[in-house]
């Protein structure tokens, strides 16, 4: 009876001490969260999907991860030397002879809803892609690492209109902090970039 009754405890206390992972995606800030039970330990800038292919606001799941993933549809059409000829192409697009499609990169790609998913990329300053959540590699890299398939994900908010419309970085507006408010006086530092690799 007292090793049933040692092991059920046991059972019970690795269960309470097992972090619960989540990601939490603000649209409105433009900022993803990575939560460990409840708690944000983490906070990237973002750029989610622009008007007219808008990133999907609800409750998913993490249901595939790749390291080195490409767009199935979107990328750039290049000529025989590699110059960009059509920066944002897509696969449905005439490609002018000579030329070839190139699929786009979205590594340490995490995809939570239909071809949505997070992934490195670049962060304009303003929502500006086809619906994934773009953030800097180094945020990639620990959110990566930290989730699993079937790690909830909560998409939230709503694109901002004003600031971003234009599809230009607006000056005149107030600079947002670049690691968020999770990282300041008051929180550890993150570590070292190599902890991240």
């Amino acid at each position: 009876m007292r090793v049933v009754l040692g092991v059920a405890v046991f059972f019970c206390a690795a269960v309470l001490l097992r972090a619960e992972t989540s990601v939490e995606i603000d649209l409105q800030e433009q900022r993803a969260y990575l939560l460990e039970n409840g708690r944000p330990v983490l906070a990237s800038p973002i750029s989610s999907g622009r008007y007219g292919h808008l990133t999907e606001t609800g409750s998913f799941k993490v249901i595939e991860k790749e390291r080195n993933h490409y767009s199935s549809i979107y990328g750039k059409i290049v000529d025989a030397s590699g110059r960009t000829v059509v920066a944002d192409a897509d696969v449905d697009m005439k490609v002018p002879s000579g030329c070839r499609f190139v699929p786009a990169p979205m590594p340490y790609f995490m995809r939570f809803h239909g071809s949505d998913g997070m992934h490195a990329g670049y962060l304009p300053g303003y929502p500006a892609s086809h619906g994934c959540v773009r953030m800097p590699e180094q945020y990639a890299v620990a959110f990566f690492n930290a989730v699993s398939v079937g790690t909830p994900v909560r998409v939230f908010g709503r694109t901002p209109v004003s600031r971003y419309y234009s599809g230009q970085p607006q000056r005149g507006f107030p600079q947002r902090r670049p690691f968020g408010p999770f990282m300041g006086p008051g929180y550890p530092p993150p570590p070292p970039p190599m902890w991240w690799r």
